[in-house]
């Protein structure tokens, strides 16, 4: 079965318009389900960029790149085909990359909301710039990234998102399929733990700020909403079915885009009030929000990323700020990851969740610690 897609540069990168063969076009008495894995990566031509931003590439994030140079670390925006999904990612070469060589690689998930132009655009910079090819792609149904419906946040793809990027990225001339490693960002992060626990193409796996999507959204945040599990599950199921009976789709807040008073802000937790700042004000990009859809509960509340640590025999590294309010998260997975012989916690002193993303004395002791990391073990 083939699939055709047309795609439309927009704020947030590629979104699928029509699709061929898929579900948006296909005649409904066809059944078939495509899941392919990840192929036939492209590149957009320079003249075809546009960007929502006055960074050519859309980054934003301090010491991005704004031109791609000879010679020097080479940003390439790139898609490719995931399960029939048109998915937007941008592809980093290091400096002299020379496509006859061989290259460790590695792919970067980033942090529920985010887009490949924050955080995990800044990592996979420093990586190639410490001599990796790197990977960093838009979550299915979020970002650039095509699929509907939008803003859906389930699990099973976020972790089949990193086993497609292990599929594209050893398909990159120059890359040695047999050393890639991984990176996953807060949410991307616990999806990174799971896809690692079976897929053992990834060698080196290593989390920064990790965060367990599916128990927060389940328990609330620091276990502050155990009291009313039971009620959002019969809420979520109830919206399930109004949308199956064709009511709109519903989200939650799009919270990055609210005004809230500095009062509010005081009062909040470390990681909101500084995930407002960073996604609403500093770091802000289109494609990037908290909205996700009410339904998305009916899976998130059943996903685990500490559940099955022990299937983890790979080295192993876990990173968070000694200040994070959310360092609960990466103890919990941490302890019980006991199948692997090679592991390690390491903490940055005195930062807390978000500034892992992007304060400059910080981010320069992650990079050191990863590039030793992936050094040693990938």
């Amino acid at each position: 079965m083939q699939f055709q897609q047309v795609a439309a540069l927009a704020a947030g990168g590629f979104i699928i318009m029509a699709t061929l063969g898929g579900c948006a076009t296909r005649s409904t008495t066809m059944s078939e389900i495509a899941f392919t894995g990840a192929a036939d990566l492209q590149e957009l031509p320079a003249g075809e960029r546009i960007s929502p931003n006055a960074n050519p590439f859309g980054l934003v994030y301090e010491g991005a790149l704004v031109k791609n140079e000879a010679g020097q670390v080479n940003i390439h925006q790139v898609s490719y085909v995931l399960n029939g999904n048109l998915i937007a990612a941008n592809l980093y070469t290091p400096a002299g990359y020379d496509p006859a060589q061989k290259y460790k690689a590695i792919v970067v998930a980033h942090p529920n909301g985010g887009v490949k132009e924050q955080v995990a655009g800044l990592y996979a910079q420093r990586l190639a710039e410490a001599g990796y090819i790197t990977l960093t792609a838009d979550a299915s149904f979020q970002g650039g990234s095509g699929g509907l419906p939008r803003h859906l946040d389930h699990p099973a793809f976020r972790v089949e998102d990193i086993h497609g990027m292990a599929d594209i990225i050893a398909s990159y001339p120059g890359v040695d399929a047999e050393h890639i490693g991984v990176l996953g960002i807060c949410g991307g992060g616990g999806y990174t733990l799971k896809a690692a626990q079976t897929d053992k193409r990834l060698k080196a796996v290593a989390t920064l700020s990790m965060f367990n999507s599916g128990v927060v959204r389940k328990d609330g945040f620091l276990n502050s909403a155990t009291s009313t599990t039971i009620q959002r599950l019969h809420e979520a199921s109830e919206q399930r079915a109004q949308e199956a009976a064709g009511a709109e789709l519903a989200l939650t807040p799009a919270t990055e885009k609210a005004q809230i008073s500095e009062e509010v802000l005081a009062k909040m937790p470390d990681l909101y009030r500084e995930g407002y700042l960073y996604y609403g004000k500093t770091h802000a990009h289109p494609g990037s929000t908290f909205q996700y859809t009410v339904r998305s509960n009916l899976d998130l509340f059943s996903f685990d990323a500490a559940a099955g640590m022990e299937l983890i025999d790979q080295p192993l590294l876990m990173m968070a700020g000694s200040k994070a309010d959310t360092l609960y998260m990466t103890q919990d997975c941490y302890k019980k990851a006991t199948g692997t012989r090679n592991k390690e916690m390491f903490l940055v002193d005195g930062a807390h969740h978000i500034e892992t993303y992007y304060v400059p004395q910080y981010v320069d002791q992650f990079v050191r610690k990863l590039t030793d990391f992936y050094a040693a073990h990938l």
